[in-house]
């Protein structure tokens, strides 16, 4: 019995400790609650702040965007630092720290395709080399449209459909870029055909004038090429450059030459063939043609 009342002693002899340390604490717990309280606000206002700053110096949206966040993360680092001196942890903050670094090694081997998208992220925001910037018309991981954002972990691409599509700034590393926009102009590839009859020598020469009268058009860099004989004509491919700004500019240069071509190619009787197939009856152990129609009326009869 004695056992007994000797282990209460002991347990309210503890919880008495514990509650007077509590309330010799209370204070400046208190502190440090107002510390994070004035810290988070802080926080906001110097994040905004550093927007506000860094948008007259900087263009690039998405690092002014990345700038103001660290700016917001270290002074609630330094609030919570202040509060935690306050409530007289300071090893416990070591302890912290040696944990978190610890815990940050485990989750780096977790989540090493989350990591590899933020390394990435940041490289795509302050990388002078990067394939992109938002505004660009650019072709990767299989999609192509017009570049809307980089965020640390993905880059948002809208789609010439209108659909948006988030793409993992590790796949953009990985794959390879096609940045149209990068030069400032595109080349317009034209594939044509014409029958087997025509004077090709003036299909040149018709071709080139009607390609040198659409708008924008460089008349100094239009190409053409005769590539093959196809099944019912020969084909051959006009190439020439316009300004590109936006993907509508291509579509406009290539649909005028389509449209000037033919009316070319009208005025000037140079034919655009169908396709055109011819049927050979007369093979070994088959039938002609003629022989195939008397026993076709034989039939009927």
């Amino acid at each position: 019995m004695n056992t007994v009342y000797s282990a209460f002693d002991m347990i309210s002899e503890k919880l008495m400790g514990w509650y007077q340390q509590a309330v010799l604490l209370l204070p400046n717990a208190l502190v440090a609650l107002i510390i994070l309280l004035i810290a988070y606000v802080l926080a906001i206002i110097a994040a905004k702040t550093a927007r506000n700053i860094l948008s007259k110096f900087l263009k690039n949206v998405s690092l002014v965007r990345f700038l103001g966040a660290l700016t917001r993360l270290i002074v609630i680092l330094v609030g919570l630092l202040v509060a935690l001196n306050v409530l007289k942890l300071d090893q416990a903050v070591i302890s912290l720290l040696t944990g978190v670094g610890i815990l940050g090694i485990a989750l780096g081997f977790a989540f090493q395709d989350m990591a590899a998208n933020f390394i990435s992220g940041i490289a795509l925001v302050f990388r002078d080399d990067r394939p992109f910037k938002v505004g660009d018309v650019v072709e990767t991981a299989g999609q192509m449209g017009v570049i809307k954002e980089i965020n640390l972990r993905a880059s948002t691409l809208e789609t010439f459909q209108g659909q948006w599509v988030f793409i993992p700034n590790k796949q953009i590393f990985q794959d390879s870029v096609i940045n149209y926009s990068i030069r400032g102009e595109r080349r317009v590839d034209l594939v044509v055909g014409i029958s087997y009859g025509d004077d090709l020598e003036k299909v040149k020469r018709v071709t080139l004038e009607a390609v040198q009268s659409v708008p924008r058009a460089d008349a100094d860099r239009i190409d053409l090429f005769y590539e093959e004989f196809g099944d019912s004509s020969i084909n051959f491919v006009v190439r020439f450059w316009v300004p590109f700004v936006a993907q509508t500019d291509f579509l406009a240069a290539q649909s005028e030459a389509v449209m000037k071509v033919k009316a070319a190619f009208d005025a000037n009787d140079i034919t655009i063939p169908f396709p055109i197939r011819t049927l050979d009856f007369g093979i070994k152990g088959g039938q002609t043609l003629s022989e195939m129609v008397v026993n076709t009326a034989r039939g009927n009869h």
